[in-house]
C-alpha cells in the first residue's frame, strides 16, 4: 500500500526547539558573526586576524671586494705558473744556447775558434788575440783555480790552463772600488773552478772568461756575471768535469812559474 503527502504547497519540516540556548560567547550552529565573518575567524582578545608579512627586498651593489681579490690571486697564480714554466724550459736548454743568450757575450768558439787550437803545452811568455786570452796555447801547469782569490796579476799562461780545465777567470782593473772587488770576491771565494785577479789594461771595469767565451761589464751588480758564471763553469771545460783545479801554482806574478823559479843571472 502506497503513503501519499497532503496534497497542496510542500510542506517545509517543521523546527523543533529544544529549549536549549547556546553556550555564552559561542553561535549557534550554522549562524555567522554579526560582521558577516565566518565564526572562529577572531583572534583570541578580540583582535582581528593577523595580516601576512610581505618580505622586504634589500637592493644591494655588486661586491667588488672579493671579486677584485679573486681576480688579482688567479693572475698572480697565472703569473707564477707562467714564470715557472719559463724558468722549466730556459733550464732545459744546453749550456751554450743559455750562454749564448747572455746579452754582450763574445762566443770565439764561433767568431774565431782557430785561436783556440794548440798542438801542446809550451813553456815560457806567449801571446794570444784577445785580452785577457780566452784559450788557446797556454803553459803545462795551471793555476789553483779552487775559489781563489788573489790580490795581485797572474801569468795569463797559467790561468788559460785553468780555463782549460772548466775554470771562470773574473779579472777587473786594478782601481776597481773596494766594494765592487768585494762583491766579485763573493763570487768566487771557496767556489771549485773560480779564480780571481786584478788585470791591467781592461777597456772595461770587469772581465769574465772562461774557454772560449768573454763578458765585459761595467759593474760587480751585474746579474749577467752571475748567468755567465752558472752556464759556464764547469760546463766550458776542454777535459771534462773531472779536470782539476786543486795542486796548481799559487803563486802571483804575470811571469810564468818556471821563468820565475829560474836563478837570477
Amino acid at each position: 500500500m502506497s503513503i501519499s503527502t497532503p496534497g497542496g504547497p510542500e510542506r517545509r519540516p517543521t523546527v523543533v526547539s529544544t529549549g536549549k540556548k547556546p553556550a555564552a560567547g559561542r553561535p549557534a550552529s550554522g549562524a555567522k558573526a554579526a560582521s558577516g565573518k565566518p565564526a572562529g575567524s577572531p583572534r583570541a582578545g578580540g583582535k582581528g586576524p593577523r595580516k601576512p608579512v610581505t618580505p622586504v627586498k634589500v637592493s644591494q651593489g655588486r661586491a667588488w671586494g672579493p671579486i677584485a681579490l679573486f681576480v688579482a690571486v688567479g693572475v698572480l697564480a697565472a703569473g707564477i705558473i707562467g714564470y715557472g714554466a719559463w724558468a722549466s724550459f730556459q733550464g732545459s736548454k744546453p749550456w751554450d744556447k743559455r750562454a749564448n743568450a747572455i746579452d754582450g757575450i763574445v762566443n770565439i768558439r764561433k767568431s774565431d775558434p782557430d785561436s783556440l787550437k794548440y798542438e801542446a803545452h809550451k813553456s815560457g811568455p806567449l801571446t794570444w788575440n784577445y785580452s785577457p786570452p780566452v784559450g788557446g796555447v797556454h803553459n803545462a801547469a795551471w793555476q789553483n783555480c779552487m775559489g781563489d782569490v788573489y790580490d795581485a796579476p797572474i801569468a795569463n799562461e797559467h790561468a788559460v790552463h785553468s780555463l782549460e780545465h772548466g775554470a771562470v777567470w773574473i779579472t777587473y782593473r786594478p782601481d776597481l772600488p773596494q766594494d765592487q772587488i768585494d762583491k766579485l770576491a763573493g763570487k768566487v771565494r771557496g767556489v771549485e773552478k773560480m779564480l780571481m785577479s786584478p788585470y791591467e789594461g781592461l777597456d772595461k771595469p770587469i772581465s769574465l772568461q772562461a774557454w772560449g767565451y768573454q763578458l765585459k761589464v761595467d759593474n760587480a751588480d751585474d746579474k749577467r756575471i752571475d748567468e755567465f758564471i752558472k752556464d759556464l763553469r764547469v760546463n766550458a771545460s776542454v777535459e771534462g768535469p773531472t779536470a782539476l783545479c786543486n795542486t796548481g801554482i799559487t803563486a802571483t806574478g804575470t811571469t810564468p812559474r818556471e821563468l820565475q823559479q829560474q836563478p837570477t843571472q
